[in-house]
């Protein structure tokens, strides 16, 4: 889970995910949920499984939800793409000047 710091900086950590309807769910720590709080445009960044692979990349609007040790992090997709060094002459059509196949936005 990528959110943003009130600094500007990125503050990444790794979570587990849950699918509920059209959001995911995650459980974060406190200074992931105070940064989507106040900054809500989130991103979830999962590496490749195989080298040489793609990576999947999925832009999102983020909501705290819950409270206390319950609090969890909900975010709406709204762009996703699986993302992977290199051109192809498909990702190039598309104005991609990486290998990049869209799936959502």
């Amino acid at each position: 889970l990528l959110t943003q710091g009130e600094d500007g900086r990125p503050h990444a950590v790794a979570v587990s995910i849950e699918w509920q309807g059209d959001r995911i769910l995650t459980s974060t720590g406190t200074r992931s949920v105070s940064n989507v709080a106040a900054r809500p445009l989130v991103s979830l960044l999962w590496p490749p499984i195989d080298t040489g692979g793609y990576s999947l990349i999925v832009d999102g609007d983020g909501r705290v939800i819950g409270s206390g040790s319950a609090v969890r992090v909900s975010v709406t997709p709204t762009r996703g793409v699986l993302h992977r060094p290199g051109v192809s002459a498909g990702s190039a059509a598309r104005g991609c000047g990486s290998d990049c196949i869209p799936l959502l936005g």
